[in-house]
């Protein structure tokens, strides 16, 4: 809020490159803070694939956290006024990638009721499938078992 009063008193005293300087500012925070946002949509995503690849099987609700965090990644990922992403492909790769081993910490309290450590469970399963797999369901979210419903498909678009 305070930047929005500084960018007033900027305008209202004629100081253009000022206040385009804080405007840039203002709008790469909240770049910044969709993609904290995305990352931790991703985190909940990987978390259950990671679950779902250690104990080889799934569960209802693990299904939902999954759906719900790729409709949220998906929403928050979309630039709606302006048309296009928040990050490239490349980029959403990239913060797949990053957040992986935080997810794997959370899913080493969990898999197998935390009996392993996530060294451990690092040795149990395939990051680089896994990470695909999370690449997949947001790349391609019409895809038959992705269980993601029309009318959200048709919002996103």
């Amino acid at each position: 809020m305070e930047e929005l009063m500084e960018l007033r008193q900027l305008l209202e005293a004629g100081h253009l490159p000022e206040a385009m300087l804080l405007l840039d500012e203002m709008d790469e925070m909240a770049k910044d803070d969709k993609i904290n946002k995305i990352e931790s949509y991703l985190r909940i995503l990987l978390l259950h694939l990671i679950k779902q690849q250690a104990e080889k099987r799934t569960t209802r609700s693990w299904n939902l956290s999954i759906r719900n965090a790729t409709r949220d990644v998906l929403r928050s990922w979309k630039r709606r006024k302006a048309g296009g992403y928040y990050l490239s492909e490349d980029e959403l790769r990239e913060a797949i990638a990053e957040v992986f081993m935080d997810a794997l910490g959370a899913a080493a309290e969990e898999v197998f009721s935390g009996t392993y450590s996530e060294k451990q469970l690092a040795a149990l399963v395939t990051p680089q499938l896994i990470q695909a797999e999370a690449l997949r369901r947001l790349l391609q979210p019409d895809a038959a078992d992705n269980d993601l419903d029309a009318d959200f498909l048709r919002w996103l678009k």
